[in-house]
């Protein structure tokens, strides 16, 4: 009987066991040498090399550095709810042009796009909201959820 839990696929690569090892293991430390990884998956250091360069090029996954916005000086985050009249793609495509999104989601139910926007302070946040994303033609509501306090991020989709 074949196994009901599937792994899943980016673009048709498959994910086998010893690829979520080596992403697990960049995921803890993106700077680990191949070396010190291949000791951990049982693979030599050409032998990860060759995989992680085949998980970047399919788009599985990328090598980035992640920065906290609370230490770069954008203490205020929020998330935004955007209810959109007309094309929702066109709105959605200006608004994610607007450097302070970090996250954008065309979405089914109440909102037609969630975003995320990381600020300075509340006026920085009251000039995206206010100024420039309520100026967008199609934009006909928004809700603002400000974040209070940061719980949970995970970056380990697909691995665990």
């Amino acid at each position: 009987m074949a196994s009901s839990r599937r792994t899943p696929r980016a673009n048709g690569f498959p994910l086998d066991d010893v690829s979520k090892a080596i992403i697990d293991q960049l995921q803890q430390d993106g700077r680990r040498a191949y070396a010190t990884i291949g000791k951990a998956v049982g693979l030599s250091e050409a032998a990860v090399r060759q995989r992680v360069q085949r998980l970047v090029d399919s788009g599985v996954m990328q090598i980035v550095a992640v920065t906290d916005p609370l230490q770069v000086g954008f203490p205020r985050a929020a998330m935004l709810g955007v209810r959109i009249e007309g094309d929702v793609e066109a709105v959605a495509d200006q608004l994610e042009a607007l450097p302070e999104v970090d996250y954008l989601v065309i979405t089914a139910g109440s909102y037609d796009v969630l975003l995320e926007v990381v600020c300075e302070d509340d006026d920085h946040l009251l000039e995206i909201v206010n100024r420039r994303i309520r100026a967008i033609p199609g934009v006909v509501h928004t809700e603002t959820f400000v974040y209070l306090k940061l719980r949970k991020q995970i970056y380990t989709w697909g691995t665990r």
